[in-house]
């Protein structure tokens, strides 16, 4: 059959329209996978605030505009820790007076500088806030330090914070996890007289909601099992926070605290508290506070403002005795 030239150059041209426009398609179906993928590859981080109270720190989840690992991620998750969140329990992280002056991001470590108004915080609230600000970054860098107006950060004490990891945060895993644990504490009460420590080793059941640390407070406030020895602490007295940060337990009592029985001395008040805690791993010094306050005194003598080590010179030796306990 005779085909005219014209007409197979027609075919052609039809057949070049027809293959152009499934390339075109085909690009076009890859275009919308590929930026389908880029939607499912985005991760998943945590912005860190502070509960009302200033008692805990809560994680909320959120995903990242900026999908680039660098300074433009760093940038958006300090943004969110200066946004009021939605949930009406919880306050923006970084108080409103507080200036970000610059962020510094080199490999491992991410540096923020804060303007002089970081220092207006309350021990406490600062303690909460330096942990949140720090956890959120961490998800980006290995260690987050901060400045004010440049100088490396102090803490109430006056030391030095230094470059935090993850390892800086001794952290109670919340609701995430609900079951039930056994712990050996030591914990240090008085003896008759209020003149010496005497160690009383209790085993205690507990939910593992609770942090060692609040649980060694807990049964401190509840007072000694063993007969003959009398509680440091007065029973009414409220835990309002304990945070553990760089080896340092922060404990914030309420007034409650100041009712103590005078007929027990004061260092052994104060060290039936420090010498506890630090029989835990991960806390070499503890402070106490007053409702945040650490302008105080314990009683007359020892500073709130300082941070004690154990000190056993008070401490009389222990029975072979243990003491069951549940929480």
């Amino acid at each position: 059959m005779f085909v005219s030239r014209s007409t197979i150059l027609h075919r052609r041209k039809k057949m070049r329209k027809k293959i152009i426009s499934i390339i075109l398609l085909v690009a076009m179906v890859l275009t919308m996978a590929a930026g389908c993928g880029k939607k499912e590859d985005k991760k998943d981080y945590f912005v860190f605030y502070v509960n009302n109270e200033l008692t805990k720190v809560v994680a909320k989840k959120i995903t990242l505009q900026h999908t680039s690992s660098g300074k433009a991620q760093v940038k958006e998750l300090l943004k969110d820790l200066q946004t009021q969140p939605e949930d009406a329990t919880l306050r923006r992280t970084i108080p409103r007076k507080v200036k970000i002056q610059n962020i510094d991001l080199i490999s491992y470590q991410i540096t923020v500088d804060f303007s002089k108004e970081y220092y207006d915080m309350k021990p406490t609230e600062e303690i909460l806030t330096r942990a949140a600000i720090a956890k959120t970054l961490l998800q980006l860098s290995q260690y987050v330090t901060f400045t004010v107006d440049g100088k490396p950060l102090v803490d109430a004490s006056g030391a030095n914070v230094g470059a935090m990891n993850l390892d800086s945060f001794v952290e109670n895993p919340g609701e995430q996890i609900n079951s039930s644990q056994k712990a050996t504490l030591k914990l240090y009460f008085s003896n008759k007289a209020g003149t010496r420590l005497v160690p009383e080793t209790r085993e205690v059941h507990y939910s593992s909601n609770i942090s060692l640390e609040k649980l060694v407070m807990e049964q401190l406030i509840e007072g000694p099992r063993k007969s003959g020895l009398l509680a440091t602490i007065p029973s009414e007295t409220k835990l309002i926070t304990i945070t553990v940060v760089d080896g340092v337990c922060y404990v914030n009592l309420d007034e409650m605290f100041l009712n103590q029985n005078q007929e027990i001395s004061e260092p052994v008040v104060l060290y039936s508290i420090v010498d506890s805690l630090t029989e835990l791993t991960g806390i070499d010094k503890v402070q106490i506070s007053i409702n945040g306050d650490t302008s105080g005194k314990c009683r007359y003598t020892y500073k709130l403002s300082k941070m004690y080590k154990a000190d056993d010179r008070l401490v009389t030796k222990e029975s072979d005795e243990k003491v069951e306990s549940t929480e």
